[in-house]
């Protein structure tokens, strides 16, 4: 199975650091808000399965980038969008792009796509200005799913993220490989990590 995965949250949430525990098992703290398309395969039940990963910043003012947000919608099978517990703006933007995926998606007369919602800094406890539960009721009132994560302290709870949406588009029988597109923004990790990362990201 291929399918394509977009990442969405605002600056300083966590979304590229989540992204890149998944590909590399390590942990950078320090990101620019600059896109990325990876490409990463795993074993879920005994396939392999190959995701292509948006990694995409999007501003708190989710209208200044409709155009831009659309082909993310369209060229998604499904969709991870981080916020950080600390920062109660970036959940606020979660959940209107939850709304924005949903009704571009049914004015496409597209199929219903999975969306997981992470509530991602779960060390910063100290610092928490969205519960737990709000996180919880968010997903449940919006048929989404649920995680609250630290991509600094482990690589297993970003892991679960991604098995547990790719596991959800196999119920959607999600089966179709589309071409990437969008080649400006495409990055091989070998690209990547070879240069500073002040130069990456």
């Amino acid at each position: 199975m291929d399918a394509n995965i977009v990442v969405m949250g605002t600056e300083s949430v966590g979304k590229s650091a989540l992204t890149v525990r998944l590909l590399t098992r390590r942990f950078i703290g320090e990101y620019g808000d600059i896109e990325s398309i990876f490409s990463h395969s795993f074993m879920v039940d005994g396939r392999e399965i190959t995701v292509n990963i948006w990694d995409s910043p999007c501003s708190e003012d989710s209208s200044v980038e409709t155009s831009h947000l659309e082909k993310k919608v369209q060229w998604a099978d499904g969709y991870v969008l981080v916020y950080s517990i600390c920062d109660r703006a970036s959940f606020n933007t979660v959940s209107r792009l939850i709304q924005i995926i949903k009704s571009t998606r049914d004015f496409l007369n597209a199929d219903k796509a999975p969306i997981v919602i992470v509530g991602n800094k779960r060390d910063l406890h100290h610092r928490r200005t969205v519960l737990s539960e709000e996180g919880r009721l968010l997903a449940l009132n919006t048929d989404c799913h649920f995680y609250e994560v630290s991509a600094a302290e482990n690589y297993h709870s970003g892991l679960m993220v991604f098995h547990g949406l790719v596991g959800r588009m196999k119920d959607a029988k999600v089966t179709t490989k589309r071409p990437l597109g969008f080649k400006g923004i495409v990055k091989s990790m070998s690209a990547v990590f070879a240069r500073k990362r002040t130069d990456s990201f």
